[in-house]
C-alpha cells in the first residue's frame, strides 16, 4: 500500500489531544473518538497508523480521565462544603 492510501487527520488528532490536555477537555474526548476511527481506518486499509495519531489519541484519553476526575472531585468538594455548612449551623 502506498502513502496515498493512508487515512488523513493524524495531525488534527494530535493537536486536539494536546489542546484537550491544556485548554478544553472536551477536545480530548473528540481526539479519543477520532483516534479510534483513524486506527480502524488504518486497519481496514491495511496500513500502519501514524505515530502522531496514536499520540493524539493517548493525549485525548488522558484529558478525558483528568476531566472525569476533576468533575468527581468538584462534586465531592461541593457536597462536603454543603454538609460542613449545615453542621456549623
Amino acid at each position: 500500500m502506498s502513502e496515498a492510501q493512508r487515512p488523513e487527520g493524524a495531525t488534527t488528532i494530535l493537536v486536539m489531544g494536546i489542546l484537550g490536555l491544556i485548554l478544553c477537555p472536551i477536545l480530548g474526548i473528540i481526539a479519543w473518538l477520532q483516534g479510534n476511527s483513524y486506527l480502524e481506518s488504518c486497519r481496514t486499509a491495511g496500513v500502519e497508523p501514524e505515530g502522531t495519531a496514536v499520540a493524539g489519541r493517548i493525549c485525548g484519553i488522558i484529558a478525558t480521565v483528568l476531566m472525569i476526575l476533576s468533575i468527581v472531585v468538584g462534586i465531592l468538594m461541593t457536597v462536603l462544603g454543603i454538609g460542613g455548612a449545615m453542621m456549623a449551623n
